[in-house]
């Protein structure tokens, strides 16, 4: 069996929360970023923010540890924004950012979401590789939340997926 196989995708619970903050803590400490007022909302209460406005957290589990995980958040129009998506140093290149997105998509289009919407910064180059290969598509520059976000893509969905 494969290092990627070992690794299962499964919907967060509240046991995850402090693998949740701290993924999350990292990837912006890696990156140069501080935590804007956004992040600490969406990192602090994952259930709150995320999960009761009809959102999914995925987690990325490898012998019961959280090593990645990403989010959904439901957007007006009715997409999906993906957010807070990473890996842990130790499990980068076993396809799992791939798998994450993967289960993302799934889900977005169980539900019937025209898209799936991203922001990110031009300086996480794998990050969008990632994205790009996935099939998301770059739009103009738009308003965020973030100060880090110089990047805004987006994937249509085909409606049942």
């Amino acid at each position: 069996m494969s290092a990627e196989q070992t690794v299962a995708i499964v919907d967060y619970r509240p046991g995850h929360a402090a693998a949740w903050k701290a993924l999350n803590e990292a990837w912006l400490a890696e990156g140069g970023f501080v935590v804007e007022a956004k992040d600490r909302k969406v990192i602090d209460d994952p259930e709150g923010a995320i999960l009761a406005p009809g959102g999914r957290i995925f987690m990325a589990e490898r012998e019961g540890e959280a090593i990645g995980c990403c989010a959904l958040m439901p957007m007006d129009d009715g997409g999906f924004e993906v957010a807070k998506m990473t890996v842990s140093p130790s499990a980068r290149g076993l396809g799992l950012g791939r798998r994450l997105l993967e289960a993302c998509e799934a889900a977005a289009c169980a539900v019937g979401a025209p898209r799936l919407y991203l922001e990110t910064s031009s300086t996480l180059k794998p990050a969008g590789a990632l994205y790009r290969g996935f099939g998301f598509v770059d739009l103009p520059p738009r308003p965020s939340p973030y100060v880090r976000a110089d990047v805004w893509m987006e994937k249509r969905l085909t409606p049942g997926g």
